[in-house]
C-alpha cells in the first residue's frame, strides 16, 4: 500500500482525522453549554444539589464556579486538540496529494509543537490553580512528563526536516 497519493495510508489517515475533527467540535459545543449552564446554575445552588464536589472530604457549597472552571478547562483542552487535528488534516491533504513537502506544512507542524508544549504548561497550570482553589485536594497531582515534552521537541524536529525538504524541492524546480 502507497503512504501518498489518493486511495492512500495518508488518505485514510485524512478521513480518521475528519472524523474525530467532527467530534471534536461536537464535544467541545457540549463542553460549552454544560459550562454555561453550570454558571447560570451557580446563580441558584439548589438546582445543582445532585453534583458534589468535595475538598478534604468536605463538600463545597457552592459548587457552580468549581464546575463552571472544570468545564473551562476542558473547553480549552478540548479546543487545543481540536487545533492540532485541523492542523494535521491540512497536513494530510498535501500528502493525499501527494505534496508532502508544501511549504505551509512547516508552520503547520510548529503550530502543533507550540499547542503541545502550551497545552502541557497548562497542565501545570490547571494543578495550580485547582490546588489553589481545593486546598486540600490531591485530585490532580502534578508529574512531569517527559513523553509529551519529547513529542514537542519530535515535532518541532519534524518541521525542521519539512522545512529543508521545502527548501530542497524549490532547488531542484529551479534547475529543471
Amino acid at each position: 500500500m502507497r503512504a501518498l497519493g489518493p486511495g492512500s495510508v495518508s488518505s485514510f489517515l485524512k478521513i480518521i482525522l475528519d472524523v474525530v475533527y467532527v467530534a471534536l467540535w461536537i464535544g467541545v459545543s457540549v463542553v460549552g453549554v454544560l459550562m454555561l449552564a453550570a454558571l447560570l446554575f451557580s446563580f441558584n445552588p439548589e438546582m445543582l444539589a445532585d453534583i458534589a464536589v468535595t475538598a478534604g472530604g468536605e463538600e463545597i457549597e457552592n459548587r457552580g464556579p468549581v464546575v463552571t472552571l472544570g468545564l473551562l478547562a476542558a473547553a480549552v483542552y478540548m479546543g487545543g486538540v481540536l487545533v492540532i487535528v485541523a492542523q494535521l488534516r491540512k497536513i494530510f491533504a498535501t500528502l493525499t496529494a501527494g505534496d508532502p513537502f508544501h511549504p505551509d506544512n512547516v508552520r503547520r507542524l510548529r503550530m502543533v509543537g507550540l499547542i503541545l508544549a502550551a497545552l502541557e504548561l497548562g497542565r501545570y497550570a490547571f494543578w495550580a490553580l485547582s490546588s489553589a482553589i481545593l486546598p486540600d485536594s490531591n485530585a490532580v497531582e502534578p508529574s512531569l512528563s517527559l513523553t509529551a515534552w519529547f513529542s514537542v521537541l519530535v515535532v518541532f524536529v519534524l518541521a525542521e526536516v519539512f522545512r529543508e525538504g521545502a527548501r530542497l524541492r524549490r532547488e531542484a524546480e529551479l534547475t529543471i
